[in-house]
C-alpha cells in the first residue's frame, strides 16, 4: 500500500486524537479506533508522515503553532526563501511557483477562449482535480465525488472548453502532493483572481514550509496592515491546494482554524511538513 492510500486512515486517526486530546488517547486507542492492531497502525502513520503519531501530534498542537508565530517575527518568514517538496532522498529543494493573473476577458467571460485540460490524481492527503489551460495549472482541488468536483470546476468557467487529459503542468503540480524527485521543477499558475487576491496569494508563496503566519501577519506584508479580514477571505478562495500553501496560515492565537478542503486535511498538512522539515534537518 502506498502512502497516498495510507491517508484515509491518518485522518481518521488525526481527528480521533483532536477529538480526544484532552483523554490523551493511547497508540492503543486509536489504532483500535482505526480499525487496525497498534503495530501496524504505528507502522502505516510512520511511512506516511515520517514521524510517529505521539511526535506528529505535536507539531498541530496550539502550543506548537505558538511558539512558530511568536518566535518568527512576519517579516523575515514572509521574507525568507521558501522550500517545498522532496527529493527521493528527503532532501528538500526550492520550488519556484509563477502566477500569471487572467486577463479581464478570461475573469470576466466565464473562461470563454479558454481550453482546460483536466485529470485526477491520488495524493498524499487524498484525491485531487487538477486542471490547466495553456499556460498553467488553474485549479487543483481535493474531491469526494469526482462528478461534484468536476461540476465546480465547470461552474467557475462556464464558457470553457474542457478536456480530460492530462498535461506536463498537472504532472509537475501532482508530484508536490506525492514527494516525487521532480517536484523540484517548475510550475506555472493561471488563476482567476481579483488584483487584492493574487497579491495574497503571491505572499503565501514566501511562507516557507513547516512555518505558519497569521492573518495578520500576512496582511501587514502586503502593506494592508488592517485588511487581515479581507485576507482570510482571499485565503479561502485559493484555487489551487498545497501549490498556493494556503493552509500555513493561522489564526493569531495558534489556533490552526478551518480550510476549504477540511480542517483535518490541513492539520495533516501542517504536522505532515513540520515532520519532513524536522527529518531533513536531523540529516546534518
Amino acid at each position: 500500500m502506498s502512502s497516498q492510500q495510507h491517508y484515509q486512515r491518518v485522518a481518521q486517526a488525526i481527528e480521533y486524537i483532536q477529538q480526544n486530546f484532552q483523554h490523551q488517547p493511547t497508540l492503543e486507542d486509536v489504532a483500535a479506533h482505526v480499525h487496525l492492531s497498534p503495530a501496524y497502525f504505528q507502522r502505516l502513520f510512520s511511512e506516511w508522515a515520517g514521524t510517529s503519531p505521539k511526535k506528529f501530534l505535536q507539531y498541530i498542537s496550539v502550543e506548537h503553532a505558538k511558539s512558530i508565530l511568536t518566535t518568527t517575527p512576519s517579516h523575515s518568514l514572509l521574507d525568507a526563501t521558501y522550500d517545498i517538496g522532496l527529493s527521493s532522498s528527503s532532501r528538500l529543494h526550492d520550488l519556484f511557483i509563477q502566477i500569471e493573473g487572467m486577463t479581464p476577458a478570461e475573469y470576466k467571460q466565464g473562461g470563454a477562449g479558454l481550453k482546460i485540460s483536466y485529470s485526477f490524481a491520488e495524493t498524499l492527503f487524498g484525491r485531487v482535480l487538477v486542471a490547466s489551460t495553456q499556460k498553467g495549472v488553474c485549479a487543483l482541488a481535493f474531491v469526494e465525488q469526482n462528478e461534484q468536483a468536476l461540476k465546480e470546476l465547470k461552474a467557475k468557467f462556464p464558457h470553457a472548453e474542457y478536456i480530460e487529459q492530462t498535461d506536463e503542468m498537472q504532472q509537475r503540480a501532482v508530484a508536490l502532493l506525492t514527494a516525487q524527485p521532480n517536484s523540484i521543477q517548475h510550475v506555472k499558475l493561471h488563476l482567476k483572481g481579483s488584483a487584492f487576491q493574487l497579491k495574497v496569494w503571491e505572499s503565501l508563496l514566501k511562507i516557507p514550509a513547516g512555518q505558519l503566519a497569521s492573518y495578520r501577519d500576512v496582511a501587514a506584508k502586503i502593506d494592508q496592515p488592517k485588511a487581515a479580514r479581507a485576507v482570510g477571505s482571499a485565503v479561502a478562495h485559493n484555487p489551487v491546494a498545497f501549490l498556493i500553501p494556503c493552509h500555513r496560515v493561522i489564526q493569531a492565537s495558534g489556533v490552526l482554524g478551518n480550510y476549504h478542503w477540511g480542517a483535518t486535511r490541513k492539520m495533516a498538512m501542517i504536522g505532515w511538513e513540520s515532520a519532513q522539515i524536522h527529518a531533513h534537518s536531523e540529516e546534518f
